[in-house]
């Protein structure tokens, strides 16, 4: 009922304001005819005779302006952000007007007393007139705007082309942001300004213009950045200590409509500094296709995004197990939502439960297991050794002899990059696992095969959300 009541009055405020701007449109055309004659006539009264002409020049011209300001939609945009496309529509309706009101006066008044210079002055005054008031208007509400920008967070743009002219365009109608500069590395554009707004530098000025101006946060404004150029301006806002913000990259979805809700902060691709790796899906589908895939481990990070990769491919069959029931139940509900016709098994299970896992192997006789469930936050790892060396040891040597045991056709251990010449527990624990599935491989029919990752990026107990987190708050302290 509320938002039925405020709908109602919103359109109403709309309908209002739309009449209003039509009443003063409508009375522009007799104001501009009668400064027309005003003008023609040295600035002195009207006589009686051409008294009488304005009144029926102004009785046909006023429906006439006003049928061509309707067509041409004048009545569409606002007067708040009246622009060229306004000028060209006022242009054309004018014109029109001009060309029609004359001939329908001369038709019904004969209209011989009207001087011909009045014809061609009064539709240039109405022009003048109906773009003057919107650009005036405009001009009225930018100013109030800019006097109760000032209590908003201090803004520098970093990129001065077209992106950055759309989101300044859109900022400097919101109370929270006060654009102060532009940072660009294009020399023409240095000391130039876009709507009253100065390239103030380079991308290589902007912890110099972040302290001189007392700048609050810094917006990237090139969706075609490259990485470099990105890396480049972290650099300076981590230096500087300030928030930092990106519109979406060219790849991402961009249109002509730059609004400030498109920022958003700083990702792990924008982090990554190379290029995704595309995989070989087809070959990988072909693969696994027809085939009982298990994956333990499903409810980690790494674990939940071999789920989703291995369901695109169509498995005959997948078994999720994990041993957090929250985790399990949160990807199982993804997956079932998003492949309604997968067989898909959850089984909640720790993989040191030498009965647990004999029984998965035993029923359901998986050929490809992806055994990525692991302790692999290493600094929990190395307070806790005893649990790291039961859960990636123990656990993962229950798995292989499983796989072994039941003549599974692969078996792909998840390890890390931290295995190799380890420092750490979780590192030792790990290559240990390795080398017990190599040895395992050498007397068995199943395939065993090791993968090492690195830092996963988003991946829990990655780092790297850790230094995603600290550049968004300006830099570790």
């Amino acid at each position: 009922m509320v938002s039925t009541l405020f709908k109602t009055k919103y359109l109403n405020k709309i309908l209002l304001n739309r009449w209003a701007a039509f009443l003063h449109d409508l009375l522009c055309v007799p104001a501009a005819i009668f400064l027309a004659f005003f003008f023609r006539f040295n600035l002195q009264g009207l006589s009686e005779i051409y008294l009488r002409s304005f009144v029926n020049f102004s009785y046909v011209a006023v429906p006439v302006y006003a049928c061509f300001f309707w067509f041409f939609g004048l009545y569409r945009g606002l007067w708040r952000f009246a622009s060229l496309p306004d000028l060209l529509r006022i242009t054309k309706a004018v014109s029109l007007g001009f060309l029609t009101a004359p001939i329908i006066a001369v038709v019904i008044f004969k209209m011989q007393d009207i001087p011909r210079s009045v014809l061609f002055l009064s539709p240039l005054l109405l022009v003048i007139l109906l773009i003057g008031t919107r650009l005036g208007y405009r001009l009225f509400k930018d100013r109030r705007l800019h006097l109760r920008r000032k209590e908003g967070v201090r803004t520098l743009i970093v990129g001065a082309g077209q992106a950055g002219d759309l989101l300044l365009r859109d900022l400097l109608t919101r109370q929270e942001y006060q654009p102060v500069v532009f940072v660009d590395d294009d020399a023409t554009k240095q000391r130039r300004e876009i709507q009253g707004i100065r390239v103030g530098g380079q991308l290589t000025d902007i912890v110099k213009l972040v302290g001189a101006l007392d700048i609050g946060l810094v917006l990237l404004a090139i969706p075609s950045a490259q990485k470099e150029t990105v890396n480049l301006v972290i650099t300076q806002c981590t230096t500087a200590r300030v928030k930092f913000k990106t519109l979406p990259s060219i790849h991402e979805e961009f249109g002509d409509n730059v609004k400030a809700e498109q920022l958003r902060a700083i990702t792990l691709d924008d982090l990554l500094g190379r290029e995704p790796v595309d995989l070989d899906c087809q070959a990988i589908a072909g693969y696994l296709q027809r085939k009982t895939v298990l994956i333990s481990g499903s409810g980690g990070s790494i674990g939940s995004e071999l789920c989703r990769q291995v369901a695109a491919l169509a498995p005959d069959r997948l078994i999720l197990f994990e041993y957090g029931e929250y985790n399990l139940y949160s990807i199982d509900n993804e997956l079932r939502s998003n492949f309604p016709n997968l067989d898909i098994i959850t089984v909640l299970g720790d993989v040191r439960d030498r009965e647990r896992v004999g029984w998965v192997f035993r029923k359901f006789k998986p050929q490809v297991i992806f055994h990525a469930a692991a302790y692999k936050h290493v600094p929990m790892v190395e307070i806790n050794p005893a649990e790291g060396v039961r859960n990636n040891v123990l656990g993962t040597q229950l798995f292989a002899e499983a796989a072994d045991q039941y003549n599974a056709e692969c078996f792909v251990m998840v390890s890390t990059d931290k295995a190799v010449n380890p420092t750490n527990v979780m590192g030792c624990t790990k290559r240990i696992a390795e080398i017990f599935c190599q040895n395992l491989a050498s007397r068995s029919k199943t395939r065993f095969i090791t993968t090492r990752f690195g830092n996963v990026l988003g991946s829990t107990g990655s780092v790297v959300p850790l230094f995603e987190k600290q550049i968004q708050q300006g830099g570790p302290r």
